[in-house]
């Protein structure tokens, strides 16, 4: 099963960019979507079918033009899960999944911490999500975790940790509430196979970050202990480019 991640930052702007033929060559059986910043209706969902996607999951922000996440699939799941249930997190569109048989694949987009009440709301969305996957993956215990989390976990994750240590994104806080998940049964898939550094998957728009590689690692998919042994690659595809941030792919041996 090769599954894919990606921030589109507006799924209208990067189908614009060629991101329909990019899927067509690519081929992931699953693909999570974050910040599509659309609602299902202003979205041309034959395009995604005519590429192999003839299921595809939309769950909007309740604001147009904000936030977002979906899931398209080649295989019909035998279950999808429209947010999860608690009003804060729902109202902005942060949570969609779907279960197969042997593996339940999660799109996750946590919030940016861009101001004071932003970083609270934040803090507030990242302890309530825990605790709705603690109780989560009792029932579902092949569960993969796919999305933008808005946190650099390590120093190694960030081209500048020094001058970017009081910056949401790569707070003490954060990166301890990013331990403590991974600490819970997950592994980060990406760094199970690949230690190197100046590997990243979003950039600035400014001062010319992507070419210069001054980037942040923000986007994991997290894999359950469970399956940690059928991860047979993940890999940060950054040289793919509709968006500030790049497309991350992690293949299981499971068959959906």
């Amino acid at each position: 099963m090769k599954i894919i991640s990606y921030n589109v930052n507006g799924i209208r702007a990067a189908i614009k960019k060629g991101f329909i033929d990019w899927l067509i060559i690519t081929k992931p059986d699953v693909v999570c979507l974050q910040e599509i910043k659309a609602n299902e209706e202003q979205i041309n969902i034959n395009l995604f079918k005519s590429a192999g996607y003839k299921y595809n999951y939309w769950f909007s922000a309740e604001k147009k033009g904000y936030s977002g996440v979906a899931i398209l699939c080649k295989k019909k799941p035998e279950n999808v899960v429209f947010g999860t249930g608690i009003k804060s997190m729902d109202v902005e569109g942060r949570n969609i999944r779907v279960d197969y048989r042997e593996i339940s694949i999660m799109s996750l987009y946590i919030p940016s911490g861009t101001n004071i009440n932003r970083i609270n709301h934040k803090f507030e969305y990242m302890d309530l999500l825990k605790k709705y996957i603690d109780k989560l993956k009792k029932d579902k215990p092949n569960l993969v975790i796919c999305g933008d989390y808005n946190i650099c976990h390590k120093a190694i994750d960030i081209h500048d940790p020094v001058r970017n240590k009081n910056i949401s994104g790569f707070l003490p806080e954060e990166r301890e509430w990013l331990t403590s998940l991974l600490e819970s049964g997950f592994v980060d898939a990406f760094r199970e196979v690949n230690k190197e550094p100046q590997k990243y998957t979003w950039w600035s728009y400014r001062a010319n970050s992507r070419a210069k590689n001054k980037g942040w690692r923000l986007d994991y998919s997290l894999v359950a202990e469970p399956i940690k042994d059928r991860i047979n690659d993940a890999v940060i595809l950054n040289d793919i480019i509709h968006s500030d941030h790049c497309p991350i792919m992690v293949k299981l041996n499971i068959n959906c």
